[in-house]
């Protein structure tokens, strides 16, 4: 029982003031007497007189039983002597062990004594199972059942499969189960404390170590189970590298020392177990080549020291398999042989002194080309330093190559070229712009409205290509040569192919309405005839200011410049003939007009503009054309589109005016188309009034008409009716006639009908009938053929299957049976009778030797083997 719950019931008990206190069995109560101040216990059953000088202050309360397989813990217990009774001090009080404590296993219901005190409850008693242990501590120093000296602090196991009894000495820390240790698994123990294991090797304190046997293990009391390690399994194609990290001998007996790495494969285990003084550093897998792989390994290991070669390089070609040991590595991975066609080459530099494939010595940094077709694998002191591939090229199609010691760039054409060791492609700049124009793809003539445009499409050039321009029917480029500092000038059709040294001739035009400088772009230059507009300010002599839009047709007269270079480059001497030649016209065209007045110039401003800019001739007629010897540049036409005042007062005056002028001539129009209108209608009246009167004459002349006929039509109908109702009961008596005699004529036709049909349906009937008798008459009579045929072929194989002579010696074996019986009874032969009736001596000599079956029937016997014994045994 606890302290509070003794404690409370002291209170209660203190309030008990019945003086016979009746105590059942198994309770007890305890009876302080308030003179001496001693407690004392009374137990039941009885019936306890309470005294004046005594107070209850415990109780009745019902006595602990504690039953089998369990225990309690009694605090401050009663001291027993040597008979096992309680001790009592002088004053009658009990002794106790005050502050001790006594474990109590299963015994009688017992009470608890003043000042004992129940601090664990009735509890089970622990059951250990097997593979699970209880660790121990000792509280205080005794000696156990073995007689094993314990000290405080010691510690030890209670293994199962049992019972532990708890004893006060003793407290249990924790249970322990076993660790199950399957197949390739390993137990990393370290020990708590100086000890000695289960196999009886000594450990310190933070020693590790492993335990591999299959089975279940526990831990001792000062073991400690950190890991259950894992073995890693290994095959061919996997290993393991392995660190020691303090010397130690391995499982093959080698010894490692701290830091060396080594690999272990499935040729020195089929799987491993890290040891407590390795580690894993990898899984290492294995390197495969095939016949057509090779690869390069740097710092190989020594196989007669096994150190690593630092700095040294090792080829490895296939086919085969091998691990990278620790320290090695590929330098450049796996890598596949190179495998050249015809077309394709490698080019080799020596990375130290060597001797190639062909027997030649090479320094460091030479370089060399080989070309297929070939394999080839590169030795460890060769590295491949580019790939080479010969260029197809059309007779349009080129390259540029420069010459990497001589720094020479040269394009080579229309042949399939491979670069030397000493080559390499070389890239043409442009300028941008050029490039922009190669890169857009639009043709100069047809595409003319997008070469100002943002949005026209660019792709990127191949810089090492030699560059190619279609140049246009009726178009030309001028290429400029800065080596040999010549331009020429190419017409069209034609392809034009860049040299290393030359660049197109870009022109720079005036474009837009009115003309603005560096517009257009192009590096064709297209010869006509062609048109330009332009928008151009001029002022009359009146000081009226106009803006024209004109038109002008233009072209190139280049028959000296087909024949002669140096007349073609004039073609290009003007960057920008479009702006010179709209700036040459307006300045003519300015001139001319200054110099008359605006209604002069409105009424003959063609002429003008024309006379201004073609000139007159000799005979005073204004010329076809107007040409620039500096370009070749020919006007041939003027075309004024539009004339607009620039002054807003005087562009409204002439609207006025031409408003004016408008509404003059409209006004004329509309009074002519009034009169016109007038006329016609006068005539349309007329027109009208005359089909008037012709339309009623013809009226009259119809209704003339109309009377006759109705005259007429009213004598017909008055005759006609008489008529016609005669003719229509004659009809109707001869339609009844003929009908009556079609109907007579079709009963016959139909009782024709009828008895042909009952007829022929008789007829079918008995046919029917007769064919059914015939064959059912057939089908009987090979019935009863087929059976005949069945019962001959079955008496022909009953027969044969049971011989003549076999039946033969059936026939004969019934009479001799019974001459051998009458032989064996010596009776020669014996008629018996009762003398009443007569005896037939013709069938004696058959009676005598019994009745011989027929061949029926001895066929039948044979087949029955059975019967035919049964009835003669």
């Amino acid at each position: 029982m606890s302290r509070k719950h003794q404690e409370s019931s002291r209170k209660e008990g203190s309030s008990m003031d019945d003086s016979l206190i009746r105590i059942p069995p198994y309770f007890y109560i305890h009876v302080l007497d308030q003179n001496t101040n001693v407690t004392k216990l009374a137990v039941g059953p009885r019936t306890y007189i309470r005294q004046d000088n005594e107070r209850i202050i415990f109780g009745p309360e019902r006595m602990i039983t504690i039953p089998p397989r369990s225990y309690c813990v009694i605090e401050n217990p009663l001291v027993r002597g040597e008979d096992g009774q309680p001790i009592v001090d002088q004053y009658g009080q009990i002794k106790l062990s005050h502050a001790d404590k006594e474990v109590r296993l299963a015994q009688e219901p017992f009470p608890l004594y003043p000042g004992e005190v129940l601090t664990a409850a009735t509890t089970p008693l622990k059951v250990v199972p097997a593979n699970n242990a209880l660790r121990l501590r000792a509280e205080l120093d005794f000696v156990d059942e073995k007689g094993e000296q314990k000290i405080a602090g010691d510690e030890w196991l209670f293994e199962g499969s049992g019972t532990y009894i708890p004893r006060k000495e003793v407290s249990v820390e924790e249970q322990i189960k076993a660790t199950i240790v399957m197949k390739n698994r390993a137990i990393k123990l370290s020990a708590r404390k100086e000890m000695v294991d289960r196999n009886g090797v000594p450990r310190v304190t933070g020693e590790m170590w492993l335990v591999k046997r299959v089975g279940a293990y526990l831990p001792g009391a000062y073991e400690e189970v950190e890991e259950v390690v894992s073995a890693v399994v290994l095959t061919e194609k996997v290993a393991l590298h392995m660190r020691a990290i303090q010397t130690f001998t391995d499982f093959k007996n080698v010894e490692r020392k701290n830091g060396e790495e080594w690999l272990i494969k499935m040729s020195d285990t089929e799987s491993h177990i890290a040891d407590v003084f390795e580690t894993i550093v990898g899984i290492v897998n294995v390197t495969t080549l095939t016949s057509r792989q090779y690869c390069i390994i740097i710092n190989p290991v020594n196989e007669e020291t096994g150190k690593n070669q630092l700095g040294s390089k090792k080829l490895v070609k296939g086919e085969t398999s091998f691990f990278l040991r620790p320290g090695e590595k590929l330098e450049a991975g796996i890598q596949n042989v190179y495998v050249l066609g015809e077309d394709e080459g490698l080019i080799l530099k020596a990375t130290e002194a060597c001797v190639d494939q062909e027997g030649f010595t090479r320094k460091p940094g030479d370089k060399w080309k080989i070309r297929g077709p070939c394999d080839y694998v590169p030795t460890v002191s060769v590295e491949v330093f580019a790939k080479r591939k010969a260029i197809s090229l059309d007779e349009n199609e080129g390259i540029y190559v420069r010459n990497m010691k001589t720094g020479q760039v040269r394009s080579i054409c229309g042949e399939t070229y491979m670069l030397t060791q000493d080559e390499e492609l070389w890239e043409k700049h442009l300028p941008e712009q050029v490039e922009n124009l190669l890169g857009s793809g639009l043709d100069p003539l047809a595409d003319r409205g997008l070469l100002r445009s943002k949005a026209a499409g660019e792709k990127k050039r191949d810089k090492t290509r030699v560059i190619t321009y279609r140049v246009n029917t009726n178009s030309c480029v001028q290429i400029y040569d800065y080596k040999e500092k010549k331009a020429r000038v190419v017409f069209g059709p034609h392809l034009v192919m860049l040299g290393p040294d030359e660049q197109f001739t870009q022109l720079s035009l005036s474009g837009g309405k009115p003309k603005k400088p560096n517009t257009i772009r192009a590096l064709s230059l297209l010869l006509g005839p062609d048109f330009c507009t332009d928008l151009i300010t001029i002022e009359t002599s009146d000081h009226a200011r106009l803006q024209l839009q004109l038109s002008y047709n233009w072209h190139f007269e280049i028959q000296k410049g087909l024949a002669d270079q140096d007349e073609a480059a004039k073609l290009f001497c003007i960057p920008d003939f479009v702006g010179d030649m709209c700036k040459a016209i307006a300045s003519r065209i300015r001139g001319a007009v200054a110099s008359v007045s605006f209604d002069d110039f409105h009424k003959n401003s063609s002429r003008i503009i024309r006379t201004s800019v073609f000139g007159l001739n000799e005979k005073g007629k204004v010329r076809d054309s107007f040409a620039f010897s500096q370009n070749m540049l020919t006007v041939t036409s003027i075309d004024i589109q539009s004339v607009e005042p620039v002054d807003q007062r005087t562009r409204e005056a002439l609207i006025k005016s031409v408003q004016l002028a408008i509404e003059i001539t409209t006004s004329s129009q509309e009074a002519t188309a009034k009169h016109e209108a007038q006329r016609m209608e006068q005539e349309a009246r007329g027109r009208l009034e005359r089909q008037k009167i012709s339309d009623e004459a013809s009226a009259e002349r119809s209704r003339r008409d109309l009377l006759e006929l109705q005259s007429q039509s009213a004598a017909i109908e008055s005759t006609g009716q008489a008529k016609a109702e005669a003719q229509s009961r004659a009809e109707a008596a001869r339609i009844e006639g003929e009908a009556e005699v079609e109907q007579a004529r079709l009963k016959a036709d139909a009782s024709t009908i009828r008895s042909g049909a009952e007829l022929d349906q008789l007829t079918k009937a008995r046919e029917a009938e007769l064919k059914y008798l015939k064959d059912q008459n057939e089908i009987e009579l090979s019935k009863s053929r087929e059976s005949s045929k069945i019962e001959i072929e079955k008496f022909e194989r009953m027969v044969s299957s049971i011989g003549t002579d076999t039946i033969k010696e059936i026939a004969s074996a019934g009479p001799a049976h019974q001459v051998k019986l009458l032989q064996s009874l010596g009776i020669q032969s014996t008629i018996f009778t009762d003398g009443k009736s007569p005896i037939n001596l013709f069938n004696t000599a058959q009676g005598l030797i019994g009745n011989a079956p027929t061949l029926n029937q001895l066929a039948n016997q044979a087949a029955r083997p059975d019967d035919l014994e049964s009835q003669y045994s």
